[in-house]
């Protein structure tokens, strides 16, 4: 069972503008978490962590209850919300998004809430988040959700 997202600590949030209405945002952000999280190597790295879930499963488009390695689909809002939850040896994690709009433009924000407990937490969030990787990496994924959605 995933975590609930609102009962762990808040980490940050990013966000991004994008010039599209929130149903092609939506849209967007289920194709590229879905292409991003469902690589070989991430697979591969979600079993090296012990990810659950550590592998694809359930329906698609991401739906509640859909799972990608390393995360479950605990709340899926078409247009307005997607909340990922999942847990390995050194964390248990969310990322929400949340998609703000109208039909000329979407505000889509990355919040992400963990927990790192003992000193294997610590040490895997100073090298997650102490080094910036996890901003990088949420970045990217925002700028790719934008680039797709714009396209459309």
């Amino acid at each position: 069972m995933p975590p609930d997202p609102a009962a762990l600590p808040f980490v940050d949030e990013h966000g991004v503008e994008i010039t599209a209405p929130p149903e092609v945002v939506w849209e967007a952000l289920c194709r590229v978490a879905e292409g991003s999280f469902s690589s070989s190597a991430t697979a591969r790295f979600a079993r090296l962590l012990g990810c659950e879930p550590a592998a694809p499963s359930g329906p698609r488009p991401l739906a509640e209850g859909s799972t990608i390695p390393g995360f479950a689909v605990v709340e899926a809002e078409p247009g307005s919300k997607l909340a990922l939850a999942g847990r390995h040896r050194y964390s248990e994690y969310a990322l929400v998004f949340h998609l703000d709009g109208d039909e000329r433009a979407t505000r889509l924000r990355a919040e992400t809430r963990a927990v790192f407990p003992g000193i294997s937490g610590r040490l895997y969030r100073a090298g997650v988040i102490g080094t910036r990787t996890h901003v990088l990496v949420t970045m990217r994924l925002l700028g790719a959700v934008k680039q797709r959605a714009e396209r459309a």
